[in-house]
């Protein structure tokens, strides 16, 4: 396994990738990021399969943006990411958590879960400094 840093920086990128309009209307991009049995509890309370909700058009696209991201290893091959989005559309705050699986040289999202949060005043301060809001 890569180094904690490296790993870190890695899937944070991945995750990243996952929130570009160029990524989430391209069925092919999508398919190389998720895992072929991929599955999502949504922050809309809908629960999502990959062969399911990914049409031609990809699954639509997004203005959000990621803050607070941590990793947590749990295997060699398997990483929980967990982080907080800001959805700049819908002025909503969620906490996030994804599960990536390294499998034939790369890594693939195998879950993931978003939980719409209060926003925490100590966030809203640092988001405001950082001109986020």
């Amino acid at each position: 396994m890569e180094s904690k840093s490296l790993l870190k920086e890695n899937l944070r990128q991945l995750e990243e990738k996952l929130l570009k309009p160029e990524i989430r209307t391209s069925q092919k991009e999508l398919n190389n990021l998720l895992a072929d049995n991929f599955f999502e509890f949504g922050s809309s309370g809908k629960v999502l399969y990959k062969d399911e909700g990914i049409s031609e058009k990809g699954i639509g696209e997004v203005k959000m943006k990621l803050s607070d991201f941590e990793i947590h290893p749990l295997s060699e091959e398997i990483v929980l990411t967990t982080y907080r989005i800001f959805n700049e559309v819908k002025k909503q705050h969620s906490l996030r958590s994804s599960i990536w699986k390294f499998s034939d040289g790369r890594w693939k999202m195998f879950f993931h879960q978003g939980t719409r949060t209060i926003l925490r005043f100590s966030y809203l301060m640092n988001c405001l400094e950082n001109k986020l809001l």
